[in-house]
């Protein structure tokens, strides 16, 4: 007994506090939205009623456009997730096939600018914003297309990831489509990409995620109540009453993982693999 628990045991009970540590507030979360008091008070890990109040007072209540929230973050982050992984998948092509003058130095900038956090220049960015709404309102305060704009100032964040990705798709693939005279641009499309759908996969998964979580900013260019994003909004629910109002902010938080897990369902089967493999034969 003594011999299993050096060798085998204790991974099992680190692993065991480990799930644990994760589920306990999943668990909270799902017992308080389903609780019908929705109070701190009375919520605990397992729910004592079973109700869905919460859910239903979440979409009847017009102070509080639940819907109208939740397509202002399906649009935010399908643009944001788009263009970022787009572009960054462009920058770490360049950076991954070829050789130039201040590659490296590009490639430590691109690592150096995002040691920073995007808050800190917030103050620049509420006053580009800004005015940039006096000449186009459309992309001023309080406009999905101007919060959207704010953040694809971050379009290359995935690009060291993507490039250590592209350095591992064989040369050989682009020197044989040179051969039969395709360019950099058909090489990139019809060859690099498709190999390249696991990492794709994985960097839209964290764009997404990222966008979607994303509250400080948004807090700062969204105060208009149709225009904020789930965030922002869900904030609001539980910063009016923090006690009783728990119910509804957690049936919020629900609803609001959904989109999430769902994608991660739908890219499981290109991020499970590399599709790489046998590309090349020696």
């Amino acid at each position: 007994m003594s011999r299993w628990w050096r060798e085998v045991g204790w991974r099992h009970a680190g692993g065991l506090v480990a799930v644990a540590f994760a589920v306990i507030p999943v668990l909270y979360v799902v017992s308080a939205a389903v609780n019908p008091l929705g109070t701190v008070a009375s919520t605990g890990v397992v729910p004592g009623e079973v109700s869905l109040v919460h859910f239903r007072a979440l979409f009847d209540d017009p102070a509080r456009p639940f819907l109208r929230w939740s397509l202002n973050t399906l649009v935010v982050c399908v643009a944001v997730t788009a263009v970022q992984v787009f572009c960054s998948a462009l920058a770490a092509y360049a950076f991954s096939r070829f050789r130039f003058r201040g590659r490296r130095g590009g490639l430590l900038t691109l690592l150096l600018i995002q040691m920073f956090p995007q808050f800190l220049a917030v103050i620049a960015l509420f006053t580009a914003i800004t005015e940039l709404g006096e000449a186009i309102p459309a992309l001023g305060l309080n406009t999905i297309a101007g919060y959207s704009l704010v953040l694809m100032g971050s379009a290359l964040a995935q690009v060291w990831l993507l490039k250590g990705y592209f350095d591992t798709v064989p040369r050989q693939l682009d020197e044989a489509a040179v051969v039969d005279g395709a360019g950099h641009a058909t090489i990139f499309f019809r060859i690099v990409l498709p190999l390249a759908r696991p990492i794709l996969a994985v960097t839209g998964l964290l764009a997404f995620v990222a966008t979607i979580g994303e509250f400080l900013l948004a807090s700062i260019f969204l105060t208009d109540t149709r225009a904020k994003t789930l965030a922002v909004g869900l904030y609001g629910i539980i910063e009016s009453d923090r006690s009783n109002n728990l119910g509804v902010f957690a049936a919020g938080a629900l609803m609001t993982a959904l989109p999430v897990v769902l994608l991660f369902l739908f890219l499981q089967r290109y991020i499970v693999g590399g599709l790489t493999a046998g590309s090349v034969k020696d």
